[in-house]
């Protein structure tokens, strides 16, 4: 009994078992009801099932042989000699990557993450993990995460925030030499911030987590200890110090615990200062210069921008940072007017805030936008800190972005893909040629695979939309009436992202009279799923999230429009797993990449997007549907006007008709064969396999003195901007 809950614990510890998914259908199988109960927190339902009942059900399941077999998988995985990385990254086995983020997103029943840019993080960690890559991840433990969404009876959006539970998570206190909890410091001129050091594993992959939940904070400051425990909370003193304690104590943290990264990743600009504390570290230990530190530290320093939505750059005013790096600066050597230089697009203007972007880029030799179209607005963005260059001259280039497919498909799919791809199917991924084997794949196989589905996520949508609508005060009747309404044979779309004004998620109802027409044809039905948070200081988004509740309950759109509370890793699984139709819908350029619809693909949907992000350099004419033709108008009211009858022709004209066109034995043909040829042209590419081996071959080995060849470019001449102008004007 013992030895029986002893590994599937162990198991439960290692995030491993989340994209694992035989080891998700022994828990499922084991007491379906409590797994959904415990939000498929693996820890929290065996601690909830107990050992005895474990056996039990073990007993008459037959299931111990199931979970020997994933024990013992697990052990053959975590083989640091197993993975692409073993043989093509070595040199990071001795000095690993220290991937550096403010959230990372592993699954739903580990609250450190609140959208994409997290979920990215994360798929980055496994895939690294799978490949063998050595990399240790780098964040922040928040006691309460980001909010809750509940959605109130005017249709409002309400935030709430709950406290972890640290027994339920599988997070481990780092100890020192002695057994005593790893602590970090970080000294300001207001006091020190101090942090512990929690540990959690990701296959292979180790996620380091600066923990402010100590003593000494709360003594010191009990409401900034709150406000610290919350992911984007609090204003920007809050803000800096998280990113303070992010970028100097997560370097700290990893000294402490032994680790001597030989290249920095920093994913996004909130993890800049990582690079200020390097150079500190440089200066004491190798008897260098602020310059030659400089030089040194950048030239290992890989950033990743995610952006190009002005207020997604954080900036501080110059005092703010005087308070909070002037001590860490009179270490460094450097006087307030060279410190406050490296995080202003120009030096000399004394008004000018203090951008982390602008550190970033100015600290790191290899910078990267995220799609194809991302790099070249970075550039553009970004051109001034490079004077003299012309825009495509600017040394930012991009790694699209890729999803982790063993983490978003659906283990039908998976099934699939195994009988006709064969059993390693995964580990020959990026190879195109292996994907042409979906073009044998029975018609009817794919559809009635899909249909079953989205059949599931019907059956999803239905016992939340009950659940919400309950905890909201509906009547019950009413409510059971409005989510029987949706149905499994009609096209059924899925919208599902953060509700930022630019993301536009009320383009399509422009002219209702229309949508009317479109959602309540009587032969050619159309149903489309709503979900997503606006920010909690952003009232527009939460305007557009009132008025897709109120259309959702008018007597006409009741079942075409629905809209999910709480959009989460697990809401997300199911649309992504089950619509017909993925609609993507941002403002040109402002989409980095959107990498939500190359989890459809992957599961056998179709994409109709704006051409922008990742679908603008994948599109090619037949693998899903484009809104419009990438043009943009100056005038932005201009864009949406035309964009929104765009996307009207697009599903009237070209999506309905093609799926409701059937053959004489109901099955889409002509739809089935762009599902084919979307896994055919798409899948090799756009997932993080390919994406982390980018990073390694292109980024990693360079920054980390291990590729075995280098041709210099105009780029590679250069001193990173920072140092030059540090020479020739404070040094």
């Amino acid at each position: 009994m013992d030895k029986l809950y002893n590994q599937m614990m162990e198991i439960a510890h290692n995030v491993w078992w989340s994209w694992q998914p035989e080891v998700i259908e022994i828990l499922r199988d084991l007491d379906g009801e409590l797994w959904r109960e415990v939000n498929h927190n693996a820890i929290a339902f065996l601690k909830r099932l107990g050992k005895k009942r474990l056996q039990e059900r073990a007993r008459e399941l037959a299931i111990e042989s199931r979970v020997i077999y994933a024990y013992h998988r697990l052990q053959e995985y975590m083989s640091p000699q197993r993975g692409w990385g073993a043989t093509h990254a070595g040199p990071l086995k001795v000095r690993p990557v220290g991937y550096f983020s403010a959230e990372f997103g592993l699954h739903e029943s580990i609250p450190l993450y609140s959208g994409g840019l997290g979920v990215l993080a994360g798929d980055h960690l496994k895939a690294a993990s799978d490949l063998g890559v050595p990399l240790v991840g780098v964040g922040l433990f928040y006691d309460q995460g980001y909010f809750r969404q509940h959605i109130d009876a005017q249709g409002w959006q309400q935030e709430s925030y709950r406290k972890a539970d640290m027994d339920l998570l599988p997070v481990q206190q780092a100890s020192d030499a002695d057994g005593r909890p790893l602590t970090v410091r970080v000294d300001t001129r207001v006091g020190p911030l101090h942090a512990g050091v929690l540990t959690l594993q990701v296959g292979r992959s180790r996620l380091v987590l600066l923990d402010p939940r100590v003593e000494e904070n709360v003594e010191a400051d009990r409401r900034l200890a709150g406000h610290l425990e919350r992911l984007y909370g609090g204003d920007q003193s809050v803000r800096i110090r998280q990113e303070l304690m992010l970028g100097v104590g997560g370097l700290r943290a990893l000294r402490a615990l032994n680790i001597d990264p030989s290249v920095l990743h920093l994913n996004e600009g909130h993890c800049a200062f990582a690079t200020l504390e390097a150079a500190r570290q440089a200066m004491e230990e190798q008897g260098m210069d602020f310059t030659e530190a400089m030089a040194y530290v950048a030239g290992r320093t890989v950033f990743t921008t995610h952006t190009p939505v002005e207020a997604g750059h954080d900036r501080f005013p110059p005092a703010l940072v005087e308070e909070q790096l002037g001590l860490l600066r009179e270490e460094l050597g450097i006087d307030e007017k060279t410190l406050l230089g490296l995080g202003r697009c120009d030096p000399e203007n004394k008004k000018e805030q203090f951008c982390m972007t602008v550190l970033a880029l100015k600290t790191s030799q290899r910078a990267n936008g995220v799609s194809a179209i991302h790099g070249g607005v970075s550039r553009k963005m970004w051109q001034s800190l490079w004077p003299g260059r012309k825009v495509h001259d600017v040394p930012i280039g991009h790694i699209t972005n890729g999803v982790h497919v063993s983490s978003w498909l659906a283990p039908q799919m998976l099934r699939l893909f195994e009988r006709h791809l064969g059993r390693d199917w995964l580990q020959r991924i990026r190879r195109r040629e292996v994907w042409r084997g979906i073009l044998a794949v029975d018609d009817g196989e794919l559809w009635e695979t899909h249909r079953f589905l989205k059949g599931r996520l019907i059956d999803f949508v239905r016992r939340r939309l009950v659940t919400q609508a309950l905890a909201r005060g509906d009547d019950e009747g009413e409510a059971r009436l409005r989510a029987g309404l949706l149905n499994p044979d009609a096209l059924t779309i899925g919208f599902a992202r953060r509700f930022a004004p630019y993301k536009r998620a009320g383009l399509l109802l422009q002219d209702e009279d229309w949508l009317e027409q479109l959602l309540c044809h009587a032969s050619r039905p159309v149903q489309i799923i709503y979900a997503g948070k606006a920010h909690p200081k952003d009232d527009r988004g939460k305007e557009i999230i009132q008025r897709l509740f109120a259309l959702g309950r008018q007597a006409r759109f009741k079942g075409r429009i629905v809209l999910l509370e709480d959009y989460d890793i697990n809401v997300g699984r199911h649309l992504v797993q089950g619509v017909d139709l993925w609609l993507n819908n941002p403002r040109r350029p402002l989409e980095a990449c959107g990498t939500s619809g190359q989890k459809v693909v992957l599961n056998g949907g179709l994409n109709c997007s704006t051409l922008d992000g990742w679908w603008a350099e994948a599109y090619d004419g037949y693998n899903g549907f484009a809104i419009g033709d990438g043009k943009i108008h100056k005038d932005v009211d201009a864009q949406d006007r035309r964009e929104s009858q765009q996307l009207q022709q697009v599903l009237s004209e070209e999506v309905v008709p093609l799926f409701y066109q059937r053959d004489a034995t109901g099955l889409p043909i002509d739809w089935i064969a762009r599902m084919k040829h979307a896994l055919v042209s798409l899948a090799w590419s756009y997932n993080a396999a390919r994406m982390v081996y980018d990073y390694t071959q292109k980024s990693y080995l360079p920054a980390g003195g291990a590729d075995t060849s280098s041709l210099p470019d105009e780029s590679d001449l250069d001193l990173p901007t920072v140092v030059k102008w540090l020479r020739s004007e404070r040094i």
